[in-house]
């Protein structure tokens, strides 16, 4: 049929199907046999077929092994996980929970004045450690807040944190954080800062020891008194002085909090209050965690309506450059004697020392001291003391004048200083010692306006001609520790302040002492207690005052000494305060030449009377009329209310 091939056969296995071909239909062309097209189809079927066969068969194969490649796949998984454990369980009972570095360990001593008003310090860190109890449940419940919300429960670490640190570190991404508390303590107090996925690892396994092997409390304890706030201060203890000048127990809640959104950037928030910018966004921050606490119950709705952000207080706080160093040098020594260890050991020791000194009635003498006496006082008190001694007062001189004016131009531009200096380069200087009779507690201790020009204590090591100072005390029986007082011819004016406060204390001595009380992580370590002894009889005591008062007629009792035109004395007493000021004058050293004594400028005396009048009103309390036997006051020893005046 035109040239087609047809097979009515039956076909393959002989199934009666008719199959028709031809040239074109098989791809072939004239001239050639059928199925030998171009492309070789009649040898391709075959091949096919082949291929076929064998996928059919590999499908069938990985059917009938799949369970158990699945099973042998699931053993090497669970061997792979079985070494995992094991070596984490290996590694979790070689690791050793490690002691704190001693960058951690240390710590500064702060000291306080007898109100408990901010000193200075002394130590590398400003640091000091206080058990948990003495953190407010307040600012814990903050800081957990701001930090790690689920400290309570969790076990130390956070898995979703360890990861994206790791993948950072991997990545070489931003440093990421958001460690739990745990970890936090661990890496600033046990480990190096150092970021690597080995200190990381080692940072989880020590914080799962650490959940499981110490209570709650004393992670945070021990995070609270290590981690940085800012401000230099390492520790809850400091940060609350640094940034509100009290102690952690004194915090409220609202200071609390603002501490604890401290924490997440502290060299960025510690310009809070002086940088309006970093001050909204730690208020933000400050507001997220009262939230938190009042969802959490931590405080009520009512404290929570109540918070106002709290007034961040002046940085860096008092100044222990100048005078106020004098004070923390006395202490100091006078603290690691009565602790028995040095004075290294004890600015690293992390204790409180409380002092004697009124730091109110201190600041006043270095204001008086360096501001000089006005013209107008120092012709009302000349006066007076020159009818007192029986000089003729009169008009001054041109020079005396022109010296007034000059000080009244020095004192119009600001000039402050605790030292006059006249024609000559004279240079005058000024100690005080005020204490208590009876007692020994040191108030004021003014030896000098700047440490850091003369870092020696006039007031507590200087001596100083007495002259005529010793003379209400001659032919007197004097006993231990005054019996060599009268042979002494320059006594240091902290010793003679002693002789006259034996006296008011009717012949009692009482060693003067300038700590009341010393204290480490909320434990009293030492306390002080008068130290006294009988250093003259009463009836010369009574002598001493009938003297001073015969010549005063009034109360308090006032003894002016000098020896020559070199030095000026003066004593005021009464039983509850004894003060004196001495005033002497040297030519300074210059090269190799040392100071040589000088005369006093004429305006020592009102000078000495002013700084004495000022300090004693500023202590008692006399200024202005006020009667110091009906007011209390902050010179008098613990306990007393009202002065007992001396009996004439």
């Amino acid at each position: 049929m035109n040239g087609a091939d047809v097979d009515t056969g039956g076909g393959v296995g002989g199934t009666g199907v008719a199959v028709i071909a031809d040239d074109h239909d098989r791809g072939g062309s004239p001239g050639r046999g059928p199925g030998r097209g171009r492309h070789g189809a009649g040898g391709r079927g075959p091949l096919m077929a082949g291929l076929r066969r064998r996928l059919v068969k590999r499908r069938i194969r990985i059917r009938r092994t799949r369970g158990r490649r699945l099973r042998r796949a699931l053993v090497v998984l669970l061997a792979l996980l079985a070494n995992l454990v094991g070596a984490a369980v290996v590694a979790y009972h070689l690791t050793k929970i490690p002691e704190p570095h001693p960058e951690t360990a240390m710590q500064s001593t702060v000291f306080v004045d007898d109100h408990g008003d901010y000193l200075g310090r002394r130590g590398p860190v400003d640091r000091q450690e206080i058990p948990l109890s003495q953190v407010p449940r307040h600012v814990q419940e903050a800081v957990i807040a701001a930090e790690n919300r689920s400290f309570r429960t969790d076990t130390g670490v956070s898995p979703r944190a360890i990861a994206r640190a790791a993948w950072a570190t991997v990545s070489g991404g931003d440093r990421q954080g958001g460690s739990t508390i745990t970890q936090q303590y661990v890496k600033n107090a046990l480990l190096s800062p150092e970021q690597t996925l080995s200190r990381k690892a080692r940072e989880a396994l020590i914080s799962i020891k650490l959940d499981r092997t110490r209570s709650k409390d004393e992670i945070l304890q021990g995070y609270l008194n290590t981690v940085y706030f800012g401000r230099g201060a390492a520790g809850i203890q400091s940060a609350a002085r640094n940034y509100f000048g009290v102690d952690a127990k004194d915090l409220t809640v609202s200071q609390g909090a603002a501490l604890a959104s401290v924490i997440n950037i502290p060299s960025y928030y510690e310009k809070a209050g002086s940088d309006p910018k970093v001050t909204a966004k730690l208020v933000d921050r400050w507001e997220w965690v009262l939230d938190a606490m009042a969802h959490s119950g931590a405080i009520t709705s009512a404290q929570r309506a109540g918070a106002r952000f709290p007034a961040f207080r002046f940085y860096p706080p008092g100044d222990t450059d100048g005078q106020r160093q004098y004070l923390i040098d006395a202490a100091a020594s006078e603290a690691a004697d009565r602790l028995g260890i040095t004075e290294d050991q004890l600015a690293r020791g992390g204790y409180t020392v409380r002092t004697t000194f009124d730091l109110t009635a201190q600041d006043a003498t270095a204001e008086l001291a360096a501001d000089g006496t006005e013209k107008k006082t120092e012709k009302k008190t000349e006066k007076k003391t020159g009818e007192k001694t029986g000089e003729k007062t009169g008009e001054k001189t041109a020079e005396e004048k022109a010296a007034d004016a000059k000080a009244a131009d020095a004192k119009a531009g600001g000039k402050k200083r605790a030292e006059v200096k006249t024609s000559g380069d004279v240079r005058v200087h000024t100690a005080v010692v005020a204490l208590v009779p009876g007692d020994g507690a040191v108030r004021v201790l003014y030896g000098g306006a700047d440490y850091a020009s003369q870092p020696f204590n006039d007031a507590r090591d200087g001596a100083v001609e007495a002259g005529t100072a010793l003379q209400p005390f001659s032919g007197m029986k004097l006993l231990a520790p005054l019996t060599d007082l009268t042979r002494t011819a320059a006594p240091t004016p902290l010793r003679l302040a002693s002789a006259y406060a034996t006296a008011a204390a009717h012949g009692v001595y009482a060693t003067p002492y300038t700590v009341a009380k010393i204290t480490r992580a909320g434990r009293t370590l030492y306390e002080a207690h008068p130290r006294t002894r009988t250093a003259m009889t009463r009836a010369d005591a009574g002598m001493v005052a009938k003297l001073l008062y015969g010549r005063l007629d009034a109360a308090p009792a006032t003894r002016t000494g000098a020896a020559g035109l070199r030095t000026l004395w003066q004593t005021t007493y009464d039983e509850h305060l004894t003060l004196t000021v001495a005033l002497f004058a040297e030519h300074p050293a210059k090269g190799k030449k040392a100071a040589l004594p000088a005369p006093l400028p004429y305006t020592a005396g009102s000078r000495s009377l002013s700084v004495s009048e000022g300090v004693w009103s500023k202590i008692v309390g006399t200024a202005e009329g006020h009667d110091p036997a009906a007011e209390p006051n902050p010179g008098l020893p613990t306990g007393q209310t009202k002065p007992i005046l001396a009996t004439r």
